[in-house]
C-alpha cells in the first residue's frame, strides 16, 4: 500500500472511540471555533465550507451530506 491508499483508507473508516472519520471530526472542530469566534451566534454554511476546506479537499456538496449525516441543521 502507498501512503495515498493509507491516508485514503484511513479518512474513510470511522474511529473506534466516537464513529466520527477525520472529514467529520475536522468540519465540527471548524464549526466550533467558527462559533466561539461569532460568540455563539449561528456559522453561515459559505463561511464553514471556506475555513473546512483550509483542511479537507472536499466540494460544497459533499459538505452538505457530512452535515446531513452528523445532524447540523439549519434555521
Amino acid at each position: 500500500m502507498t501512503p495515498v491508499d493509507i491516508d485514503t483508507l484511513l479518512e474513510t473508516i470511522p474511529d473506534a472511540r466516537d464513529g466520527l472519520t477525520r472529514t467529520e471530526r475536522i468540519i465540527l472542530y471548524v464549526l466550533h471555533e467558527t462559533q466561539r469566534e461569532l460568540k455563539g451566534r449561528n456559522v453561515p454554511t459559505v463561511m464553514l465550507y471556506g475555513r473546512v476546506v483550509e483542511y479537507v479537499n472536499i466540494s460544497e456538496a459533499e459538505l452538505h451530506v457530512y452535515l446531513d449525516r452528523l445532524g447540523v441543521r439549519g434555521d
